[in-house]
């Protein structure tokens, strides 16, 4: 019998889904539960489900939620973070590829998908390119040829997108949100709560 799941929707570019990425894979392998990752465009979830845009954010807003929430959240946690790497904004299609693809080859997508988000929020490295891609994969123990081989095929990109899908018909509306018996928790700063809803569900209000 395969463990049970908890799917994770986020996107490669997340500073917040860096933050958390770490204690959501202790906290999944503590209760014996197998991640199901789900990497989206944040833009076309966003778009789908009637959020705001980075961009279209008042500047005050952007400064706190994207600036001086990350610097307090690095320093509370004891996580190197930069709030705004040179590199954060770029393609999502080949870091998004690389994880689909390695959950797909059964590669430790978890250690992969931590390491690229560290690349990025950490160490300010263009995951965007392939070859830093596959150095980022090698430091993590995983041989990246199998998965850049199959990276940016059609079926990869496809599901890619169909996690795009997905995220809009379950109304997932930011990054990171993870969905635990079908319970969706948005923000790394859930994770209390995730714990608690593997321990035992919340209730649900009865309509």
């Amino acid at each position: 019998m395969s463990a049970p799941v908890i799917d994770y929707f986020y996107s490669t570019r997340s500073a917040f889904a860096y933050l958390g990425a770490a204690r959501f894979t202790a906290l999944a392998r503590r209760f014996g539960r197998r991640i199901v990752h789900k990497p989206v465009n944040l833009a076309a979830v966003l778009a789908g489900t009637g959020g705001q845009q980075f961009g279209d954010r008042p500047q005050a807003r952007r400064d706190y939620f994207f600036g001086r929430e990350i610097e307090r959240w690095g320093e509370f946690l004891d996580i190197p973070v930069r709030v705004e790497p040179k590199h954060h904004f770029g393609d999502r299609a080949a870091p998004s590829g690389y994880v689909i693809a390695a959950q797909r080859l059964g590669a430790d997508v978890d250690a992969l998908s931590q390491a690229i988000l560290a690349a990025l929020w950490r160490d300010d490295r263009d995951i965007g390119n392939l070859d830093e891609l596959d150095r980022v994969a090698a430091e993590a123990g995983i041989d990246p040829q199998p998965i850049r081989s199959i990276a940016l095929s059609a079926e990869i990109q496809a599901e890619f997108a169909a996690n795009d899908a997905e995220a809009i018909r379950l109304n997932v509306f930011g990054s990171p949100t993870y969905i635990v018996d079908g319970d969706p928790f948005y923000g790394q700063d859930r994770l209390a709560l995730v714990e608690r809803a593997l321990e035992r569900p919340f209730h649900r209000r009865s309509n």
